[in-house]
């Protein structure tokens, strides 16, 4: 394959897809609405979701190879810098999706140690971001790496306190709390064996070749005035894998985050 074209316009195509299936979620949820305190905690998830819908939209209409400067559309909205900061909005309302499933369930069963992870995860998050921003700026892979690992580890420490929680939750949400076990599972696994050795590999290879990395002040000027127009396959080719499985089955997870009513108790409070 030498050209990148089709994968891309199947990006769109999901992203396309993805809208509707938020919206179609969306008037579901308003006509079955629930009576109670899961209805405020699900209209937030709504709108956290809808962040990153149209965030990984954008991102697929519009995709950008950060540290090269690669993009497929010759435009501003697609540098790094625009196609950075959308990222930086989905990727903290994703993350604080999670932080609010966990808080929610950490509450209603009064557990410590999900509250401790629910009150991590997004000053975890803000600091991959920033290790990104480092990153794309100066084209130093290093700080991907260190990202991808944040990443990863509040990956785990999810899955850890949702582990925590089986025994508590009912038998109804077990069926959430065990996709979202699954799928956690599934991205700590890739992120640790797959994403962050890439970087790290990206990496050790520059750092032979001797590359010359531009400063924070250079590399925001860079990013927001340069980029290279390509379809070429081979360009691409490493971004194909993260890119399709994030702009479509983490969408999905963020939608159905939405659909998961709380509080997760199994039994009500002991008085």
């Amino acid at each position: 394959m030498n050209d990148a074209t089709d994968w891309w316009h199947a990006l769109c195509a999901i992203a396309c897809m993805n809208l509707m299936a938020w919206t179609l979620s969306t008037a579901w949820l308003h006509r079955s609405r629930p009576e109670g305190t899961t209805w405020p905690h699900q209209r937030l998830q709504l709108l956290l979701s809808a962040l990153y819908v149209l965030g990984c939209g954008y991102r697929s209409v519009l995709p950008v190879f950060d540290v090269p400067r690669v993009v497929m559309v010759d435009s501003f909205a697609s540098s790094v810098l625009v196609g950075r900061t959308v990222a930086t909005l989905a990727e903290l309302s994703f993350a604080a999706q999670w932080a609010l499933l966990l808080r929610g369930a950490a509450v209603a069963h009064r557990h410590r140690g999900a509250m401790a992870v629910s009150i991590a995860v997004l000053p975890l998050i803000i600091l991959a971001e920033v290790c990104s921003w480092y990153a794309v700026l100066t084209t130093r892979n290093l700080g991907h790496v260190v990202e991808e690992t944040l990443w990863g580890t509040v990956a785990v420490l999810s899955v850890l306190a949702m582990g925590a929680l089986w025994q508590e939750v009912s038998v109804r949400a077990r069926a959430w709390l065990a996709l979202a076990l699954i799928a956690g599972s599934a991205y700590a696994a890739y992120m640790f064996a797959v994403d962050v050795p890439m970087y790290w590999s990206r990496w050790q290879a520059d750092e032979a070749a001797g590359r010359v990395y531009p400063s924070l002040a250079a590399g925001l000027a860079d990013a927001a005035s340069r980029w290279q127009v390509s379809h070429d396959w081979a360009q691409w080719r490493s971004e194909v894998v993260w890119m399709t499985l994030y702009f479509s089955v983490a969408v999905w997870i963020s939608i159905g985050l939405a659909h998961v009513r709380l509080p997760l108790r199994a039994h009500p409070p002991a008085p």
